[in-house]
């Protein structure tokens, strides 16, 4: 009897302690830090950054991923001292603001021993992050490039508008220029437009002007691309064979494809979900039985009537 009675107490605290064990385990906190938007291919990658986070906390019981976005550069800085101080993070996936402005507090970050993944715009000093995440900013200008190749012949004119003054232009840019060498395709002039749909309307009304033979516009971005089409509209010229390329994957522009529309054919992507593929690689690095560290270039997939459906997102904002 006394065994027995034992046994039962045994069992009895067995049956306390457990629950008590499984309370104890904290869950891998996550913090996800990214800009305010600012334009439309930003609120795209805010909208993904919260279906990723509905999606992997419903198959990951365990895993907590905070979203913080930030207005510039120095608020993303305390954010992410926040994230540690505060929410004591096992890893941070960070689309800085700035490169140059937040390298010093996201190394700041890796000594407290979190996990770094950098998305999109690379920090100044290399060596910080452990994943890497971004879109092929020279795949892009080479795809559009090819397309543009594919229609014209030597002697037809193209004008381009630019992005913003930046890395991620000039790999873009360099890259188009370096593939139509050589093709006879004319650029007649190229201007940054800051992907913007109104600087894009100015740029592409100022080449009307001054450019009576236009064959295609490489406008780089869907934004701008917006803004090209409705200064071609306004100057009664989007009848006459020209066609615009542009780039991201915008919705508006992808069901345009989807339904034909000759203007704008195609599109080329620059995934604003690659802040999601991002999240899951750094839940991965917690959940995979391998590794995970590296470097993850997301390709600039040329999209047509053909596969526009499979980039379609119409509950997005972009």
């Amino acid at each position: 009897m006394k065994l027995l009675k034992l046994l039962s107490v045994l069992a009895l605290g067995t049956a306390i302690a457990l629950p008590s064990t499984a309370m104890a385990a904290e869950k891998i906190k996550i913090g996800v830090s990214y800009p305010t938007p600012t334009h439309a291919w930003a609120a795209g990658m805010n909208w993904h950054a919260e279906q990723a986070e509905i999606r992997l906390e419903a198959l990951y019981p365990d895993i907590d991923l905070i979203l913080v976005n930030s207005s510039n550069p120095s608020d993303q800085a305390s954010a992410i001292e926040d994230l540690v101080s505060v929410n004591k993070i096992d890893a941070l996936v960070i689309l800085p603001i700035e490169s140059e402005p937040l390298t010093q507090p996201v190394a700041n970050v890796k000594k407290s021993g979190v996990l770094i993944t950098v998305v999109d715009r690379g920090l100044s000093r290399t060596g910080i992050e452990d994943i890497y995440v971004a879109g092929n900013n020279p795949e892009l200008g080479i795809i559009s490039a090819k397309y543009m190749m594919s229609r014209l012949s030597s002697g037809d004119n193209i004008v381009i508008l630019r992005g913003i003054p930046t890395t991620i232009d000039n790999e873009r840019f360099d890259a188009f220029m370096a593939e139509i060498e050589g093709s006879g395709i004319n650029v007649l002039d190229q201007k940054h437009a800051n992907w913007n749909r109104d600087d894009g309307f100015e740029v592409m009304q100022d080449f009307l002007s001054r450019f009576p033979d236009i064959d295609a516009v490489w406008a780089q971005d869907d934004d701008i691309a917006i803004g090209v089409v409705a200064a071609l509209k306004q100057a009664g010229r989007d009848g006459d064979g020209m066609f615009v390329v542009g780039g991201a994957g915008m919705k508006e522009t992808i069901k345009g494809i989807i339904d034909g529309n000759t203007l704008v054919p195609i599109d080329v992507l620059y995934p604003p979900s690659m802040i999601a593929t991002a999240m899951d690689v750094t839940v991965a690095a917690f959940k995979s039985n391998g590794p995970v560290a590296g470097r993850y270039i997301l390709g600039a997939t040329l999209i047509t009537q053909e596969n526009a459906a499979s980039f379609y997102f119409p509950d997005s904002p972009f």
